[in-house]
C-alpha cells in the first residue's frame, strides 16, 4: 500500500508547517509520506524551527519554502492547514483530499518554537492513533477537524 500523501499549508512555510512535516515524516514510519508549502514563501525556514526540531530529536531533511503554487494539482489524500491566513487561502485541491485546520500560533510571536512543537507534535500523534485506512471520508475529516480544535 503506498503512504498516504498529507500536505501541511501555512502562511511563511518557515516555522510551523516545516515542523509539522518533519514530524509526520519521522513518526509516520513510512505510512505517511508529509510535505509543506506557504501561501507567501519567508526567505528562509526559522534556525529556531530547525533548532527545536533537533532538541526534540528530529532531524530536518527539509527543503526551503516554497510556495504551494502547482502543488494543488498534485494528488493529495490529506491538506492540513496550520495558521489562520492560510486556511483562508487555502486553494481548491482536485481528488477531494481530506481537509482540516488546525491552527498553532506564529511560534515567532507568540508561543515559543518549544510550545508549537508540542501541540503539533500531539495531533500529528493523534492522527497517527487513528484507523485512517478505516474511516469513511467525512469520518476521518470531523475526526481530524476535532484534533486541530482540541
Amino acid at each position: 500500500m503506498r503512504p498516504f500523501r498529507l500536505l501541511f499549508l501555512c502562511t511563511g512555510n518557515s516555522a510551523r508547517s516545516q515542523m509539522a512535516e518533519a514530524i509526520l515524516n519521522e513518526r509516520g514510519k513510512g505510512r505517511f509520506r508529509a510535505e509543506s508549502a506557504g501561501s507567501k514563501p519567508a526567505p528562509r525556514v526559522n534556525p529556531l524551527a530547525i533548532d527545536t526540531l533537533r532538541e526534540y530529536g528530529i532531524e530536518w531533511r527539509g527543503h526551503p519554502p516554497r510556495t504551494v503554487d502547482g502543488l494543488e494539482h498534485e494528488p493529495w489524500d490529506f491538506v492540513i492547514t496550520v495558521c489562520d491566513r492560510a486556511k483562508e487561502s487555502c486553494p481548491v485541491f482536485p481528488g477531494q483530499p481530506v481537509l482540516a485546520h488546525w491552527g498553532v500560533a506564529d511560534p515567532a510571536d507568540a508561543l515559543g518554537f518549544r510550545d508549537a512543537f508540542i501541540v503539533i507534535a500531539r495531533r500529528i500523534d493523534l492522527l497517527l492513533a487513528l484507523p485512517v485506512e478505516k474511516l469513511e471520508r467525512l469520518a476521518l475529516e470531523a475526526r481530524l477537524k476535532a484534533i486541530g480544535e482540541a
